[in-house]
């Protein structure tokens, strides 16, 4: 009771200058944090001196002292501290992180944290952890910024589908101008368009790359591609959540019907709770995969120099993995000669991709403890409809392109293993295929009809909500339903006891089409540009259909053709790498119109089909 009061009594006291401080230090927290961005740009992308690296760092440790101190003032001003405390505490625990570092550097002339991971190998945690803190700050502001911008009025309205594609364009602008930093290079050069290509493949998840990602780049731009695959990898469904959250830029009710096509349960309600779980589930998962990772990675193996290395590349190829991205930090990736034959390595990446590629939404159906309960209580009940198709065609699609990979290739790519390393090895391409673009054989030396069954995996792809992009499997499903239920002459489409509406069959073609259509524009418009690939030995029509098709589908394999590729080539795959991940139905909502009035009907035509 006596705390009450003296709260009270101090709430008074502060209650007339809470608005104006809170005010004043919310302007010096955009002027701090938007000065904090620059000089990290600037001090970790370009080579610094003695005196600007000093400058630099004084400048980033004065915007943490400005960060402790504003959080302290906020807490302060609060009416319910444990309140405030409960809503806030990932950042009070970073806060309390750099208390701790600041008070140990004073008094020892070194950072606790930084000194003990370095016993274990890793010595750039500090730089980790600045950039993680400020990036932190800066979604923050942002936030900030556009609820303060909601109370009186937007500044421009944006369809979804439009804020969707465009959040894309943004994101892959900044990365293409961090990666032509001198820093991010070993070179210290990189010129735009491979900058740009590059920033394409990690942001769209996809893995083409025009140099090798393992010796082109420093260590800070591997970060960049690894954060770029992060952003990339957030699939629609926290896409959709964060548009909501910040619903604040003219996304009205009337766009439901948008988020609804993608995400089922982007309601306003659910936004906050749908992107800490994704969050929470994607960290889990990668966290996962970076521990096998690391247990089955030699500790002697030639690529790394110490342990440190060893983290890391576990932490990047399971990120990479569990997102679909296919890039590696491997010199040929998982062909690389010191990995080839890990097979253990290679059982966790077919994992994090298969999960990966299921999305979000099936993941939390199927393994949540909450539905598990459930289902164990009631075993009548079953996992949604949706979830069924991902599932299930996903396990399918895997287990057809398993088998047929062993036979077509028992006696190329597969002959000089036993039959345990021969599976690992199918199921591995069976599942990377669809949607990674990793690879454990030479892809250009498969056979033909091997070729043309990635083709038609790579088209499929992964499933709704997911990282991956092709069609996807809820595409192919209700297509093949739809065909089905014609040769039979069904009155309706069915598919798992259920009534397919005659709207999804019609937006299922369309993707369909518009996937067929800008494959073909684009395979045209690379037989032009590329017939110096086309005519030089070993090279064929079938390495640009496959590049295309691959870029397209956001998977990532290649035949060995991408670093050859001419600029105007390279623009074209760029184009495909990013309308692929768009997606169709976003590139539609765009260019589409609509009706003025859907009320009328004009008579039924006969004619004739095939």
């Amino acid at each position: 009771m006596l705390l009450q009061r003296i709260r009270e009594k101090v709430n008074l006291f502060l209650y007339d200058s809470k608005k104006r401080a809170l005010q004043t230090f919310r302007v010096f927290n955009i002027l701090v944090t938007f000065i904090a961005i620059i000089t990290i740009l600037y001090y970790y992308g370009y080579p610094q001196d003695e005196n600007s690296k000093e400058t630099c760092l004084g400048i980033i440790k004065g915007s943490f002292i400005f960060y402790i101190f504003y959080f302290l003032l906020r807490f302060l001003y609060d009416f319910e501290p444990r309140k405030f405390l409960k809503q806030n505490w990932f950042e009070a625990i970073m806060m309390l992180f750099l208390v701790i570092e600041g008070i140990s550097y004073n008094l020892f002339g070194a950072l606790l944290f930084e000194t003990l991971f370095k016993k274990i190998g890793i010595i750039y945690f500090t730089d980790f952890t600045t950039l993680f803190i400020q990036f932190y700050f800066f979604i923050v502001l942002i936030i900030e910024i556009s609820r303060a911008q909601s109370i009186t009025k937007p500044l421009f309205k944006l369809h979804p589908a439009s804020l969707f594609m465009f959040s894309f364009f943004i994101i892959i602008s900044f990365g293409t101008m961090l990666l032509m930093m001198p820093e991010m290079t070993v070179s210290g050069t990189m010129n735009f368009v491979d900058a740009l290509f590059t920033a394409t493949s990690a942001t769209c998840v996809t893995g083409l790359t025009v140099v090798d990602t393992a010796t082109f780049f420093t260590v800070k731009g591997q970060v960049v591609i690894l954060l770029l695959i992060k952003l990339g990898g957030l699939n629609i469904v926290a896409f959709i959540s964060f548009i909501i959250i910040m619903s604040k830029m003219g996304v009205g009710v009337k766009y439901h019907s948008f988020m609804d096509d993608y995400a089922r349960k982007g309601t306003i309600e659910s936004a906050t709770k749908m992107l800490r779980k994704i969050l929470w589930w994607s960290i889990v998962f990668e966290a996962t995969g970076t521990l096998a990772m690391y247990m089955f990675l030699e500790s002697d193996n030639p690529l790394f120099d110490n342990n440190g290395e060893k983290i890391f590349a576990s932490f990047f190829h399971a990120v990479s993995a569990f997102n679909n991205a296919g890039f590696s930090i491997f010199t040929d990736g998982m062909y690389n000669e010191y990995i080839r034959y890990n097979y253990f390595v290679h059982v966790v990446i077919i994992v994090l991709i298969f999960f990966g590629s299921l999305g979000f939404a099936a993941l939390f159906d199927i393994f949540s403890f909450k539905n598990l309960r459930e289902r164990m209580r009631m075993p009548w009940k079953t996992i949604s409809f949706n979830s069924k198709i991902a599932l299930y065609i996903s396990i399918i699609l895997v287990i057809a392109g398993t088998i047929l990979f062993f036979i077509l290739e028992y006696d190329n790519t597969l002959s000089e293993k036993n039959l345990g390393e021969a599976l690992v090895t199918a199921l591995f391409q069976s599942v990377t295929t669809r949607t990674a673009g990793f690879n454990t054989v030479d892809v250009s030396s498969l056979s033909i009809p091997v070729l043309i069954m990635f083709l038609f995996l790579m088209f499929i792809g992964a499933s709704s909500n997911s990282t991956g992009g092709g069609i996807k499997t809820s595409t192919f499903a209700v297509l093949f339903s739809a065909t089905l239920a014609t040769i039979k002459d069904r009155k309706n489409v069915e598919l798992f006891k259920r009534t397919i509406s005659q709207e999804t069959i019609l937006k299922a073609f369309t993707i369909l089409l518009f996937f067929i259509s800008w494959n073909l524009i684009a395979i045209f418009l690379l037989t032009i540009t590329e017939t110096d690939i086309m005519q030089s030995a070993n090279r064929s029509v079938m390495h640009i259909i496959f590049e295309q098709v691959s870029a397209f589908a956001t998977v990532g394999l290649s035949m060995g053709i991408t670093s050859e590729l001419s600029e105007a080539g390279k623009i074209i795959i760029i184009l495909s790498m990013y309308i692929g991940k768009v997606g169709a139905l976003a590139v539609a909502y765009i260019v589409g119109t609509r009706a003025i009035s859907k009320n009328y009907k004009y008579p039924t035509a006969d004619m004739m089909i095939g």
